[in-house]
């Protein structure tokens, strides 16, 4: 019996070491990740913006993506549209109340693969409502090594269309003034930074 326990041990502390080499930690690039968004203005044109604060983190199995999970939070107040009356307006509360609610957040939830693509669960978070939404993903790309930190680099795209009233965003503006769907590209340039422990 003491045989067979202290084999059974053994091959746990064996088998441990394999599970964990599995999964790898990544770290978004701040200088190469936004979030862009686009909406109706009018009825009749698109408005473009983006967020360019955007910090993300994955946890990545290597051997099954699905068993995966990201979390990614956004500074809401680097919001830009080009048009800075424009931008000072969307931090109103009138809007996204930047004061009251800096940040947006996304926590996956589940991650399916379809062919070369994923499609990523989560709940979203923004204004301070807290919805569940899905991403359409590209990616990852096939790692690449840094020129400057000589890390392995990939690539998420992720698109997604959010309501803007489901969030309580802009209730004040019919969606024939400002529309209603909000569509949303996320591109995404990760970092390899350590086997998760």
């Amino acid at each position: 019996m003491m045989k067979r326990l202290a084999l059974l041990t053994g091959i746990l502390a064996l088998a441990a070491p394999l599970a964990v080499a599995q999964y790898s930690n990544w770290a978004s690039d701040p200088n190469h990740s936004e979030v862009d968004f686009s909406i109706k203005h009018g009825g009749v044109s698109n408005i473009h913006g983006r967020f360019g604060a955007v910090a993300a983190t994955l946890v990545y199995n290597e051997a099954d993506v699905t068993k995966s999970t990201v979390t990614a939070t956004i500074d809401v107040g680097s919001v830009d549209t080009g048009v800075a009356p424009r931008d000072a307006h969307l931090k109103t509360d009138a809007f996204f109340d930047v004061a009251k609610f800096p940040t947006a957040t996304f926590t996956s939830t589940g991650v399916v693969k379809n062919g070369n693509k994923l499609t990523v669960s989560g709940n979203f978070t923004i204004h301070g409502v807290t919805k569940p939404i899905v991403l359409d993903v590209e990616g990852p790309s096939q790692p690449v090594e840094g020129m400057m930190d000589h890390k392995p680099h990939s690539g998420f795209t992720a698109t997604t269309t959010l309501s803007r009233s489901a969030f309580g965003i802009g209730s004040g503006f019919p969606s024939a003034m400002v529309g209603d769907d909000v569509k949303l590209t996320i591109e995404v340039e990760i970092v390899k930074q350590e086997t998760a422990k």
